[in-house]
């Protein structure tokens, strides 16, 4: 199993090159934009499998199950074998949005026992910074045959509650949605009572994750500590797996909880704090 869950355009096309057989999934979505097959099929790294964000690594259900709701161990299962993976494959997943999909799909497939998995750092804008080819259309492998005895399913909502009482739970929305002074997207405004604000931005550096080092001071600058359980939210769910990824690269451990603020706010009786501070 790789020691970092990332690696680099050049660390990429250089296993590439001498014939490391790596399936690469391209993991295009964006609120304002939820398919992204176009765009892949303008574009993708060769051989690179699409994989769709609302059929495939979520479902749809109750607005009280969030706006991304995890899929069943066997839609992820088929997913998986329609990308062509087969056990003991060596993966790596990107996107082109500061790899806040390509985290979902790395989370999901991590927790279901994918062991040899990476995200490609600074995703597709790195790959053509790096002036590395590109190619067009779709990319459809022989099916493949990989097994899922389970998944990861993150934390409930009952937990995200009680969360602050045994450590640092850890808002990684924008700092004026986690103070409740504007709310996009779902009905209420506000955070999780006892909830610190860590916003994405704090482990980024453009489009790529900032070093260990960085992403570390930035944990420990909300509470969180090797002695410390840290848990993640967002507004739906996957900024909450960019966070568990960038714990990865600075060696925390981040559990997330998929039902975010959209469940959360959804969910009739549940208390709302506003301001700057993790409120009681």
């Amino acid at each position: 199993m790789p020691g970092s869950p990332l690696i680099s355009a050049d660390e990429l096309l250089t296993l590439l090159e001498i014939g490391v057989d790596i399936r690469l999934l391209d993991v295009r979505y964006r609120l304002d934009k939820p398919d992204g097959r176009d765009d892949y099929r303008a574009g993708h790294l060769p051989g690179a499998v699409y994989v769709d964000m609302d059929t495939e690594l979520a479902t749809h259900g109750a607005p009280s199950e969030g706006r991304h709701p995890l899929p069943s161990r066997a839609t992820l299962q088929d997913a998986a074998r329609r990308w062509g993976l087969h056990a003991g494959d060596a993966v790596v997943v990107y996107d082109d949005y500061r790899s806040v999909s390509a985290a979902r799909a790395w989370w999901l497939l991590r927790g279901a026992g994918v062991r040899d998995i990476r995200v490609l750092d600074g995703g597709l804008s790195a790959w053509r910074a790096a002036e590395l080819p590109l190619e067009t259309g779709d990319v459809s492998p022989e099916p493949g045959s990989i097994v899922f005895d389970g998944m990861d399913e993150g934390i409930s909502i009952d937990d995200a509650a009680a969360w602050p009482q045994r450590g640092v739970l850890l808002d990684a929305r924008a700092p004026e949605r986690y103070r409740g002074e504007s709310e996009p997207f779902d009905p209420v405004a506000g955070h999780i009572p006892g909830a610190v604000n860590l916003p994405a931005d704090a482990v980024l550096e453009g489009a790529n994750f900032a070093s260990p080092a960085t992403i570390r001071a930035a944990f420990e600058s909300a509470g969180v500590s090797d002695l410390t359980p840290a848990a993640a939210y967002c507004g739906s769910g996957l900024t909450a797996a960019h966070t568990a990824l960038a714990g990865a690269v600075a060696g925390v451990e981040v559990v997330v909880y998929p039902g975010s603020w959209s469940q959360w706010s959804n969910t009739r009786g549940r208390p709302v704090a506003t301001g700057a501070e993790p409120g009681a």
